[in-house]
């Protein structure tokens, strides 16, 4: 594909990283490095995930881990098929919207029993090991266990957020035990608890988390604090094997994890934003940003109306990501004014981190796991170093919504995995953490990789925007934006907000994209969080 205009550089902390063998790219090097010490030693893309993921649950506990979900999305060197995991868990079966307006709910807090679903996470990365992977899951868990025992050096910016977790922490005895007073950067942390836990599922695998002690745990003490979780809810949990969503973007194709997870907004901007040639106008052209814009909050405002559990509620995907819609969608655009409200389409049919790893073999893992909020609901379960998700505060409590409240009903979920194809073959492996801000980053990003020409890691430097949720009318933009283009942005009508350049939430992505001539890797990480791309 040949690139319009000469390709934009930012200012970076690192250069783009290359390797011909295997790379792994996500938030914390020490998990980096023991998912590519497994490849280094044998092991494959889904092992090297696994065991990444699993460390990151102990060095980026406030973002991550057992107690929260995950999704993948997983590429087949051999078939060039990409088949997509869902490790979401479920709310549990008696916590009902008609029990929430009961206890007179306007809407479910984001803290404390409340929001917590099932776990979904360690499901996945079972599902993920007994489809993909060669080894066991005692093994992927051990570098894990290493680290929560012996203790792990805490990062700069894990540091930050655990210290803006401290008044949440504080609201629960055990969490107050096990993660207060928080650790200053380079102090280290030890977590035997989560030590024990991740040896008997070693032990165990998945069953020993979802049926017997650990599960009776887990519901006791979310119902000792009020909320519905039972240990039936653990015992009924399964992983779901889907197909995976995608559209085309000039001549590639973009793939994204079905509802209930929101990659449908990430498609529905890509094909809203295909009839404009932003890859023809200077970067910081005003009028590109107000297209990228506009085009990111129709695309909010129809997932925050349509993105729920297809098996309950009908989602519209075929039709929203239709070319048909895409182009009426765009039609809604003002060249020279912002919409005053961007309302959902009528379709004709009706903190978490991320990794990304690609090996030897050409295979690839495109992962997100998620504790959502930071610390998840604030619960630890005693004894356990188990922290639980707050996933449930995603659902709404608006009657006949396709996400409403439900009981056994798995959430509007943030987490969202991505992977791209080029001609039939893997091109990009990738993923933007950070809440709704992810769908957004995977725009961003792959605009700066499709359209500018960038590589991997010039691509996560560009600074970025955010959009309402819901499509509003509030904007976030990074102060690396040029203050022209800012002020060009605020006269057409955009309620905009300049925050620092490189701020936590403008998300943290991590890009894998392979050579389709010669196999090199290269991986960029972003410098907004504190990982790196390593590769072999």
């Amino acid at each position: 594909m040949k690139i319009p205009g000469k390709p934009r550089q930012f200012d970076s902390r690192r250069s783009v990283v290359l390797a011909r063998h295997g790379m792994v790219a996500t938030s914390q090097p020490s998990a980096a490095m023991a998912g590519l010490r497994v490849m280094m030693e044998g092991g494959n893309a889904a092992d090297a995930a696994v065991t990444a993921a699993a460390v990151l649950n102990v060095v980026e506990p406030m973002s991550t881990g057992i107690g929260g979900d995950c999704f993948a999305l997983v590429f087949e060197s051999t078939t060039g098929q990409v088949t997509a995991l869902n490790g979401s868990g479920r709310a549990p079966a008696a916590f009902s919207l008609e029990e929430a307006q009961r206890r007179r709910l306007e809407a479910i807090p984001v803290d404390g029993p409340l929001p917590v679903t099932v776990p979904g996470a360690l499901s996945g990365w079972a599902a993920l090991l007994d489809r993909f992977g060669s080894m066991a899951l005692a093994d992927c868990l051990a570098p894990a266990i290493d680290a929560a025992e012996a203790g792990f050096p805490v990062s700069q910016l894990i540091s930050a957020a655990w210290q803006r977790a401290v008044e949440k922490l504080s609201q629960d005895p055990e969490a107050t035990r096990v993660y207060l007073p928080p650790p200053g950067p380079g102090k280290l942390h030890r977590q035997p608890d989560l030590a024990r836990t991740l040896r008997t599922i070693g032990e165990g695998g998945a069953e020993a988390f979802y049926r017997g002690p650990l599960a009776e745990q887990i519901a006791a003490h979310v119902q000792a604090k009020g909320g519905y979780l039972t240990a039936e809810d653990l015992a009924s949990h399964t992983a779901t094997w889907e197909s995976a969503i995608g559209t085309t973007y000039r001549d590639v194709e973009v793939l994204e994890h079905p509802p209930n997870g929101q990659g449908l907004a990430a498609l529905v901007a890509l094909n809203i934003l295909e009839g404009y040639d932003v890859g023809s106008m200077d970067y910081f052209d005003p009028s590109r940003w107000h297209m990228m814009i506009e085009a990111m909050r129709l695309a909010m405002a129809d997932a925050a109306r349509y993105v729920a559990d297809p098996v309950v509620a009908d989602v519209p995907v075929e039709a929203l990501l239709s070319k048909e819609y895409g182009a009426r969608r765009r039609r809604l655009i003002q060249a020279d004014r912002v919409l005053e409200l961007a309302l959902p389409g009528q379709p004709e049919h009706q903190d978490t981190v991320y990794l990304t790893v690609v090996d030897a073999q050409g295979n690839a893992v495109s992962f997100i796991n998620s504790l959502y909020y930071a610390f998840g609901s604030g619960l630890v379960v005693p004894g356990t170093g188990i922290c639980l998700q707050n996933r449930g505060a995603c659902f709404t409590l608006e009657p006949g919504h396709p996400n409403a409240l439900g009981g056994g009903k798995r959430p509007y979920h943030t987490i969202i995995p991505a992977m791209v194809l080029r001609e039939g073959r893997l091109w990009l492996s990738f993923g933007v953490m950070g809440g709704f801000m992810q769908p957004q980053g995977h725009l961003q990003v792959l605009v700066n990789l499709v359209d500018y020409g960038l590589n991997p890691q010039a691509a996560l430097d560009a600074p970025r925007f955010r959009v309402d949720e819901r499509g509003g009318p509030a904007v976030a933009i990074e102060e690396g934006v040029a203050l022209e283009t800012r002020q060009a942005l605020e006269v057409m009508g955009h309620d905009l907000r300049s925050e620092p350049t490189f701020s936590p939430g403008f998300g943290g992505g991590q890009v894998i994209a392979v050579d389709p001539e010669t196999g090199v890797l290269a991986g960029g990480s972003d410098p907004r969080k504190d990982g790196c791309a390593v590769g072999f």
